[in-house]
């Protein structure tokens, strides 16, 4: 085929991959013994998204693709993902979190925004602010058991790792320590912290969205702030 000719059938194939996207046509999927869950895959901004899987009906005529081969994609040295907050009725915005390469509580947060083994954090509330209106404010939920602060716990058997501190405003980090019993739950500090001090096992930081989290936590009732759907980012 001639180079042209080839570029134009790709930039062709290109076009009627984003239409059957845009048109909710393209899932991963996974298979188990209790059956079929799938995930959508959306186009937004001109950006992919996986979202987690869950037990659904699979559309008509819909295109499906392996969710291990969808997440086989991602790069562990640049992982985005995603939560979308809601309250009072309505979502509210999109926080997306940069993970740190290659840890394995970034691998399990993950796991929890994939649904990759059977739980998500999707429908989770948030659950708790520290510290609100002064240095070091932050907020806590991720608890995909319970949803009362009491579950949580982790999904990879061992989360010890090499993970920096910080005490700026946005990183992302677990509340109870790598080797908590509910270590799944996560923090998001929306202040910086004064005098030094650090937040431990820091996993992520928040790149777009952080206004957002600020405005949940400005809700009147914490705990009525839900993440309504979550999952991670494709590379083009």
């Amino acid at each position: 085929m001639r180079e042209p000719v080839k570029r134009l059938v790709e930039a062709g194939r290109v076009v009627a991959v984003k239409r059957l996207v845009e048109a909710g046509r393209v899932l991963a999927v996974q298979e188990d013994q209790d059956g079929r869950r799938s995930a959508r895959i959306t186009l937004q901004d001109g950006q992919l998204y996986l979202h987690p899987l869950l037990r659904q009906p699979t559309p008509a005529h819909a295109h499906t693709l392996q969710e291990s081969e969808v997440v086989g994609v991602l790069e562990p040295s640049c992982t985005l993902a995603f939560l979308d907050l809601g309250w009072a009725g309505s979502t509210r915005g999109r926080v997306t979190i940069r993970l740190t390469p290659d840890t394995p509580l970034a691998r399990q947060f993950v796991l929890l925004c994939t649904g990759q083994r059977g739980h998500t954090y999707r429908n989770t509330k948030l659950l708790r602010v520290g510290n609100k209106g002064e240095p070091g404010e932050w907020v806590k939920g991720g608890d995909y058991e319970s949803n009362d602060g009491e579950g949580g716990a982790p999904l990879l058997p061992d989360l010890q790792g090499q993970y920096q501190g910080s005490g700026q405003a946005g990183v992302v980090c677990a509340m109870s320590g790598p080797g908590g019993p509910r270590c799944a739950q996560f923090g998001i500090a929306t202040r910086d912290r004064q005098g030094g001090s650090r937040w431990s096992g820091v996993f992520g930081d928040v790149v777009s969205g952080l206004d957002v989290v600020r405005a949940a936590v400005n809700h009147s009732n914490i705990r009525e702030v839900t993440v309504v759907d979550c999952g991670v980012m494709l590379p083009l």
